[in-house]
């Protein structure tokens, strides 16, 4: 299956290209691959106005600034009624390119050396916007990836958990014309009350079709729902995962088959997963041996792009140097990358100075 996003293409002078786009990349920025990031949810309010002004969407907040106060969440649920009612302000395929733009260069300038970027479909389609305006319009952004930020890419499509086994299974096939776009495909939105069994179809069909998997689980569900992902939809990786621990066998199941989760720990904080940051499990998860690395998940709303995570679990739970290469390499071992790649990209780790 040709990926247009094909991460065998290396970018000749990422560094010269990204200063160009006014983002030059931290000296400092650990490599690393962001593997868990909903490409909605890097909507920041400024570029939300802005939007909302080109299509003539009325937002009830006066300001950005009294928009980023309603970040401010209890749960998971509280975050996605938010997530979704900002999304009416992306109707255009340039609207998806400009939102795809505007996380890259973020991105590049964290240290992100290669994406694999989910996006919700259901949402979309669901308030008139065709699923190929979507899908041209956030690839016509990755294409340039390479090149612009010294990033190569892999688009996920991802569905809505809490709407219909038939749903998932329309968008599926309404997505077929776009597959080459299309890497992998995933399951999120709201976790409790909607098992991944719910789901055995349409990854079945994902599978078939060469397409690769991945799901949401273990983060506000038990971790039953991490068994289900892996031997009802055959997922190769765990998104969030982090109740894992409360079973000893699945532990020993993720280690020994080292599927990777892929741990978003602000927002583990900001959806009150748990209350501070100093508790959050990643070190116990490392000790463990499961292969665990950091990802952002909705930058836009938690408080931080990837390096920002880097930081602060450093800062929080005090990992050291070789704690946080261990996480990079990580990243780059559950990326969907070809084996040449993959090895360039360990090899930046490697020589990265802390």
């Amino acid at each position: 299956m040709h990926d247009p996003s094909d991460p065998t293409t290396r970018p000749a002078d990422p560094a010269r290209s990204a200063q160009a786009e006014g983002c030059p990349p931290h000296a400092s920025a650990l490599p690393t691959a962001e593997l868990h990031l909903h490409i909605e949810g890097t909507l920041e309010p400024e570029l939300a106005f802005a939007l909302a002004r080109r299509n003539g969407v009325a937002l009830p907040y006066a300001s950005e600034d009294e928009l980023r106060a309603a970040y401010s969440f209890t749960d998971l649920q509280s975050f996605l009624n938010l997530y979704y009612a900002l999304m009416d302000v992306l109707r255009t395929e340039e609207d998806f390119a400009e939102l795809a733009h505007a996380y890259l260069a973020r991105a590049r300038a964290q240290g992100v050396r290669h994406a694999e970027i989910f996006f919700d479909p259901q949402a979309h389609v669901a308030r008139g916007v065709p699923i190929g305006t979507v899908i041209d319009g956030l690839a016509s952004a990755l294409d340039q990836a390479p090149e612009t930020y010294g990033i190569t890419t892999r688009l996920i499509m991802c569905f809505l958990r809490d709407e219909s086994a038939e749903s998932a299974l329309a968008t599926f096939e309404a997505a077929r014309p776009w597959f080459e776009r299309i890497t992998a495909v995933g399951l999120d939105s709201a976790e409790v009350g909607n098992p991944p069994s719910k789901f055995r179809e349409v990854f079945e069909r994902a599978r078939a079709a060469g397409l690769r998997c991945v799901a949401h689980a273990g983060e506000e569900g038990p971790p039953g729902y991490v068994w289900e992902a892996l031997d009802i939809l055959g997922v190769d990786r765990i998104d969030h995962g982090v109740r894992c621990l409360e079973d000893e066998a699945l532990v020993a199941r993720l280690v020994a088959d080292q599927v990777p989760l892929t741990v978003c720990p602000l927002s583990n904080v900001r959806l009150r997963v748990y209350e501070d940051l100093a508790d959050h499990p990643l070190p116990a998860m490392l000790a463990a041996g499961l292969r665990v690395c950091v990802n952002s998940d909705d930058p836009a709303y938690f408080g931080g792009y990837v390096g920002d995570n880097y930081t602060a679990v450093r800062d929080a739970l005090g990992l050291d140097a070789a704690a946080l290469r261990t996480l990079a390499r990580n990243s780059f071992l559950a990326a969907f990358l070809d084996e040449e790649t993959r090895a360039g990209y360990l090899a930046e780790v490697d020589a990265h100075a802390f």
